[in-house]
């Protein structure tokens, strides 16, 4: 991995690793001074007298640990705010009533299950209206946007098959019209390989649970802006809506973006060689892998972001029984859902992740019953490729017996 940047990629963001590690951690603000920010767990504050407090009177207004972490999270995104919440889709929720009835959101066609759920089931029932469109078109965005779009949706690379929307693009064409937001997940990319907002979005958001924790044991929202507007409407949500997290999970996230950079960068060295090795494999059909120059929009990504996570798609050959005994013969990766933890995992979208959008609308997508998701860990290489190779292996064997 060079220094000036990983394979044509952007440059790595300046001082990000120091960042991660001391902002919004200042020691002085503990009466212990304490290097490591201890845990908040108290629910209400002491006042001097009524009303004069010390920043903080009731927790779920704010919190002494979830300031530590959103003050970090706001430095790595480049941003001047940060907010935190209980998971990916309370973050989606507090963005969403930034609308009112009969306003209309835009969504990426090709989304995380959960969000396609969200959108397509609960909000429209407070009167929202939700248009799905392939936004890496940007033509397909522009002709969508209507006076009553006030919301666009967009996250890249997509889950589960991995587009690559052009940020900038997008937020050229949303920024046409007057009072609309465009909000991107990040959750796929981490802060550490792309930061939207320096690229025009209104909104950056994480499911925090994935990369930015980074080890499977919090479930976390995170939302980061600019506009001083903006962030005061939503830190009214924050407080009115109540989806805050719990001061230990914001200690674990915290601690967990110590090691972000450090990371990513072996999740993409790892993602790099499973793809390489599927895409030469003769019983994969196709690898989707944005950081291989067989992507669609390899060029793209190589302008917006400096590097790759460890998400990969491939369809293999064959049905769905191959997939399914594929992964059941995993012994590294594990069958589970979620992905962006230290541990390597592997999933069938159609079944798990996204079976909750229409069986018309998958198939449209190309989530058919032989696509299959890795989030590729921090395991050492030799073992990923010994262990994909055995579970091909296994699966042909006995679909062929």
């Amino acid at each position: 991995m060079e220094r000036g940047g990983t394979r044509g990629f952007l440059p790595p963001f300046a001082h990000f690793a120091t960042q991660a590690i001391h902002a919004g951690q200042e020691p002085e603000q503990w009466s212990s001074a304490a290097v490591v920010p201890p845990i908040s767990l108290s629910t209400t504050f002491r006042q001097q007298a009524p009303g004069q407090h010390a920043g903080y009177e009731y927790s779920r207004s704010g919190n002494p640990s979830r300031n530590c972490l959103e003050k970090a999270v706001a430095a790595l995104d480049g941003a001047k705010y940060c907010l935190a919440y209980a998971s990916g889709l309370a973050a989606t929720l507090n963005i969403t009533h930034l609308l009112k009835a009969g306003d209309t959101i835009i969504c990426m066609d090709d989304v995380y299950g959960g969000t396609n759920r969200y959108f397509r089931k609960a909000a429209v029932k407070m009167g929202l209206n939700v248009v799905f469109v392939d936004c890496s078109n940007v033509k397909c965005l522009e002709a969508a946007i209507t006076p009553e779009t006030k919301l666009v949706w967009i996250e890249t690379p997509t889950n589960p098959t991995l587009k690559i929307i052009d940020i900038q693009a997008c937020a050229d064409a949303v920024h046409k019209h007057k009072d609309v937001l465009l909000a991107v997940d990040n959750t796929f990319m981490s802060a550490y390989f792309q930061r939207p907002l320096s690229l025009g979005a209104d909104i950056c958001m994480y499911s925090a649970t994935k990369y930015m924790n980074g080890h499977s044991d919090v479930v976390m929202g995170l939302v980061s802006v600019n506009c001083d507007d903006l962030y005061e409407r939503l830190k009214f949500l924050q407080n009115s809506l109540g989806a805050i997290p719990s001061p230990f999970d914001c200690y674990m996230c915290n601690r967990g973006l110590k090691t972000l950079p450090i990371r990513m960068k072996q999740h993409f060295h790892n993602a790099l060689a499973v793809a390489r090795f599927l895409e030469s494999d003769s019983r994969v059909e196709k690898v989707i892998f944005p950081g291989l120059p067989s992507h669609p929009q390899h060029e793209l990504i190589k302008r917006q972001c400096t590097g790759c996570p460890g998400m990969i798609t491939f369809y293999i050959k064959g049905s769905l029984k191959h997939a399914a005994t594929f992964l059941k013969n995993l012994k590294v990766f594990m069958l589970a859902e979620s992905l962006g933890g230290y541990e390597s995992l592997a999933e069938h979208p159609a079944i798990m992740t996204h079976s909750s959008v229409p069986k018309e609308d998958r198939e449209a997508l190309g989530i058919s019953d032989t696509l299959v998701r890795l989030s590729v860990g921090l395991e050492d290489e030799e073992d990923l490729l010994k262990d994909l190779d055995q579970a091909l292996k296994a699966a042909f064997a006995e679909c062929k017996a």
